[in-house]
């Protein structure tokens, strides 16, 4: 048997502030209402729209807030083995020769 992938998907009520830490290399995609997130790794923080999607790096933490009034629903989808390892490959070189690649992972 081979991981395809996986997901999980939780709800923010409107004003309350969710801290996580990411352990595997995800995709964020917003449903519902529109989310406030803040990386540890990040200088910028990111506006998410319903609909919009933000990839997350393996060991960042993320403070995550809803706004509006309504929930927002996050699902956070875990790529497959392959895919990731090349992706953390490609993270890991780009590191090596001190590119940064926080915002060119943000998907609109």
């Amino acid at each position: 048997m081979q991981e395809i992938s996986s997901s999980i998907t939780f709800e923010i009520r409107a004003g309350e502030t969710v801290p996580m830490r990411v352990t595997r290399s995800t995709r964020l995609a917003v449903h519902g209402s529109a989310v406030w997130v803040t990386r540890s790794d990040d200088v910028e923080d990111y506006w998410l729209a319903p609909g919009h999607t933000l990839r997350l790096r393996r060991g960042e933490r993320l403070w995550l807030s809803a706004e509006g009034g309504t929930a927002a629903r996050l699902a956070f989808s875990v790529p497959a083995r392959v895919e990731q390892r090349a992706f953390d490959w490609l993270v890991r070189g780009a590191r090596r020769l001190g590119v940064h690649i926080g915002d060119g992972w943000r998907t609109v």
